[in-house]
């Protein structure tokens, strides 16, 4: 990883890695793997192992009444997931999402042939801007797409209202979100339909996997129908469609794991209470947290640095880490209208530059949390965190001659 300004990247530990074993970003959690193992072998004694089978039927069901909804489509990805839930709603022209987010959310859009168009965020947050997103809609607009960023809700009321001022429908990538609640209810009800993922990063796991989740009757009808090459369960193929079905397999680990997902979110808000703890009088580093009136999953555990306070930026204190073993993720760096092939066409996408949003690339980190990393091992690793910080500000100081 490439320090920042052109600086080089600063050898402060050195020595043997701190971690014997590395430590991850986005580890799986395999929560009761017996259970997997007992319902992908009934799946194998029924021989059914895709299209619409009983394993797939329960988990769009637990789903469904997770996030409150009437209806749940799962599918083999939750990238697919966006694709056939834009092609169900008829998208045209442009889409206004953020640029802060996974670049899957942006290239669905493409893949259907629908201008995606950048908002910046409030970088107190990092979810979208809604005042500017209300600047970048225009005649062309056929829908508003918000992003839960690292779990935390975005601002849905907000949206909400936005979305029903210029009548466009508005829809979540909720690949972050399942289990976090937003002023007491649960994400996936919000919007026209919201889109979860359950990839094996995510803390609640598929092996990959991803669904939509809606309350308007006649959108899933037509995603249940685009998801199966354009026909409903047992009937002619009357659209043009794909395969998004989610397999029996995938189901096994899907439900299992959303049957201890509880459990897991208490793993996840330990570890952020630890980190926080740990890192308390780290200086020019940040804890990033939730909105106090929304209780999230605690799926990403998020810091900040600041390289005025701390002496040292984002991207040294990243290439140090990953010395000791620990695999960190600079999630959403650079932005997507930084990415290819959006950056090249900077008149389709304009405007740029997106000022909070590039401000807040260079400065966060993802570290290691969930059921793949022990207390002890955040205690020392948030004791590393202090020790690369301490001694790269001492080192740029000398060279600062101060």
């Amino acid at each position: 990883m490439a320090a920042q300004q052109g600086e080089p990247v600063l050898a402060i530990l050195g020595g043997t890695p701190r971690f014997p074993e590395p430590l991850h970003v986005g580890r799986p959690n395999v929560a009761a793997p017996d259970v997997v193992l007992e319902r992908i072998r009934g799946a194998l004694d029924r021989k059914w192992l895709t299209a619409f089978g009983p394993l797939v039927k329960e988990f769009e069901q637990r789903l469904a009444e997770t996030a409150g909804v009437r209806h749940c489509i799962a599918t083999c990805n939750a990238s697919i997931a966006l694709q056939v839930l834009f092609r169900a709603a008829g998208l045209t022209g442009e889409v206004v999402m953020p640029s802060f987010t996974f670049i899957a959310t942006a290239h669905t859009l493409m893949w259907e042939g629908i201008t995606p168009v950048f908002a910046d965020i409030d970088e107190r947050t990092g979810n979208i801007d809604v005042e500017h997103a209300r600047r970048l809609i225009t005649e062309r607009t056929s829908a508003v797409v918000g992003v839960h960023l690292w779990g935390h809700p975005a601002p849905v009321d907000e949206l909400t209202a936005l979305a029903e001022e210029h009548g466009l429908p508005l829809f979540f990538d909720s690949a972050h979100a399942i289990g976090s609640l937003h002023k007491g209810k649960p994400v996936g009800g919000f919007g026209t339909a919201e889109v979860f993922s359950f990839h094996a990063t995510k803390f609640i796991n598929a092996f990959e996997g991803g669904a939509v989740l809606t309350d308007d009757d006649e959108l899933a009808e037509r995603v249940r129908k685009v998801h199966n090459y354009g026909r409903g369960e047992g009937e002619d193929i009357r659209h043009l469609g794909t395969n998004a079905k989610m397999t029996e397999v995938c189901a096994a680990m899907g439900l299992t794991s959303l049957e201890h997902m509880a459990e897991l979110i208490a793993v996840n808000r330990a570890n952020h209470d630890r980190y926080r703890d740990g890192l308390a009088g780290v200086p020019g580093v940040t804890l990033r947290e939730p909105e106090p009136f929304d209780d999230t999953n605690h799926q990403y555990v998020v810091i900040e640095v600041d390289r005025d306070r701390a002496g040292i930026g984002r991207d040294d204190v990243a290439a140090a880490l990953e010395r000791e073993n620990v695999l960190v993720r600079t999630h959403f760096h650079p932005g997507c209208h930084r990415t290819r092939p959006y950056v090249d066409d900077p008149a389709r996408h304009a405007p740029l530059p997106l000022p909070r949003t590039e401000a807040l690339g260079e400065r966060v980190i993802s570290l290691p949390t969930g059921t793949g990393v022990g207390q002890g091992q955040i205690d020392e690793l948030c004791a590393v965190i202090g020790q690369i910080v301490r001694q790269g500000g001492e080192v740029r100081r000398a060279r600062a001659g101060t």
